[in-house]
């Protein structure tokens, strides 16, 4: 539902405020269990947008509340924002109400400590988030993340109820190499350790991106079809580990230079679930027509939100 009438769009409660972090934390577990997934496939269309090092305070609080005011209330597709850690208490402040959840862009394996620069799972909770991005492709290549690191990010995730959105992709080299297939095969096997096993049998959510890193950034975008192929070999790896009814459940999207062009031709693969999106998702118009191109976006939606404009 929406916000309660009278309800300010964006009134931050202090920190110190009683039943600040606890309240907030039963937001974004309850949040959480929203990305389950329930089209025809059995699986809804997932969009996320990752802003990276992008946007002060200012200019992501303009972003999130144009976003909910275009899109925050409809069903059938269901949209995350993934802003810097300096924003997210504040966009998860204003989308408290809206059907938009909030993720951080990653997150550490430990739970807390002496660990300078890192955020730990339940510090994002306390604030709101409602999943998070492990395994980023920046994240592996600048900051040397290994298969094995995210394994344990993932292990953290699960357990205190954050849903985890995993990064997997090839490089250009290894494209050309003809090793695809290998380097998703030990990325997944990495990422999803025997240790994760008892969690996701529990029931616990969780889903994939797919993100050629040549792709990344670039201007380049996988086609339709090497997309698909990636992405049917994934689920297949899924359900070798976990079986083939959770494997049909498992959202996999795609992240690559998606755009407002070329999102409606990937998103009508059978197994394309969604997109990660980056730089389009710094522009609301283009962001929201990438969300209007999802199968199970409502017509009406679409047309009610170009009747707002881009002044909106």
């Amino acid at each position: 539902g929406g916000r309660p009438q009278g309800q300010p769009r964006c009134q931050l409660i202090p920190p110190q405020a009683v039943g600040y972090p606890s309240s907030l934390r039963k937001l974004a577990r309850l949040a959480s269990t929203r990305y389950l997934g329930s089209m025809g496939h059995g699986r809804t269309y997932l969009i996320v947008g990752n802003w990276k090092m992008n946007l002060g305070l200012e200019a992501s609080e303009r972003l999130a509340e144009r976003l909910d005011k275009r899109v925050g209330r409809q069903e059938g597709v269901e949209v995350m924002l993934a802003p810097s850690y300096i924003a997210l208490a504040r966009v998860s402040n204003i989308l408290r109400w809206s059907r938009i959840g909030v993720a951080a862009q990653d997150m550490s394996e430990q739970e807390s400590g002496a660990f300078t620069g890192d955020v730990s799972a339940d510090m994002l909770l306390t604030i709101g988030c409602a999943g998070v991005i492990l395994g980023h492709s920046e994240r592996r290549a600048i900051h040397s993340e290994s298969d094995e690191l995210i394994g344990r990010k993932l292990q953290r995730a699960l357990s205190v109820e954050l849903f985890p959105i995993v990064c997997v992709g090839e490089t250009a080299a290894e494209r050309e190499a003809g090793a695809t297939f290998d380097v998703l095969a030990r990325q997944l096997a990495g990422a999803f350790p025997d240790s994760v096993e008892e969690a996701i049998a529990a029931g616990k959510k969780f889903a994939l991106a797919y993100e050629p890193v040549w792709a990344i950034g670039t201007g380049k975008v996988a086609s339709p079809e090497t997309a698909q192929e990636a992405h049917a070999f994934i689920r297949g790896k899924i359900a070798d580990q976990f079986g083939a009814a959770l494997a049909d459940q498992t959202r996999i999207l795609y992240g690559g230079s998606v755009t407002p062009e070329n999102a409606a031709e990937l998103l009508a693969q059978v197994d394309i679930d969604g997109v990660l999106v980056g730089g389009a998702s710094l522009k609301a118009d283009d962001f929201i027509r990438i969300i209007q191109a999802a199968p199970g976006y409502p017509a009406d939606a679409t047309q009610a939100g170009e009747a707002i404009g881009s002044g909106a």
